[in-house]
């Protein structure tokens, strides 16, 4: 390969490091052609692009790129293929019910929400990760918590009142 094509590569894989969110370093290999599609067809329908990389030219774009991932370097070793995702625990989700069938992918590392991840003990715990959105919604319910009971609470008085109200009326 010429330099200038790996210099194309390169950039084309940092500027997708720079523009999505959240990304996992897995292993795809061993899945035959069949498999690799059905994969590649779950992860589109998941909003999820699927990249294979060789790793000197995925670690040159990890060095170029704005995010903070030294320490995804030691994950890059054998066979790695990058998932990019703007929702954080969406490929965590997809890896897991992928390989029950299959053993692949494997998880090396992720980064996601400025956090990284490493290992694939770490698979739980990214299901686990909310996306920022979803911390919104859990803040805004919580918001709407008291509210809520005080309305009902109002309304629960109402209706006693009035039925006290009633009750008077029908004995004059």
């Amino acid at each position: 390969m010429k330099s200038t094509e790996k210099k194309v590569i390169i950039d084309n894989l940092k500027d997708q490091i720079d523009s999505y969110s959240h990304f996992y370093l897995t292993d795809i290999s061993g899945l035959n052609a069949e498999d690799t599609s059905s994969l590649r067809r779950l992860c589109f329908k998941q909003d999820v692009k699927l990249v294979v990389a060789k790793n000197t030219l995925l670690r040159k774009a990890l060095e170029g790129s704005s995010k903070n991932a030294e320490e995804l370097y030691d994950a890059l070793k054998g066979n790695t293929s990058i998932m990019f995702t703007e929702t954080g625990n969406v490929p965590a989700k997809l890896i897991k019910d992928f390989s029950k069938k299959y053993k692949k992918p494997v998880l090396k590392a992720a980064y996601v929400e400025e956090s990284v991840y490493m290992g694939e003990n770490q698979l739980d715990a990214l299901i686990a990760v909310k996306s920022k959105n979803e911390l919104i919604g859990d803040v805004v319910a919580l918001l709407q918590s008291p509210m809520q009971t005080l309305l009902s609470q109002l309304q629960s008085g109402g209706n006693t009142i009035h039925g006290v109200l009633e009750t008077l009326k029908e004995r004059e």
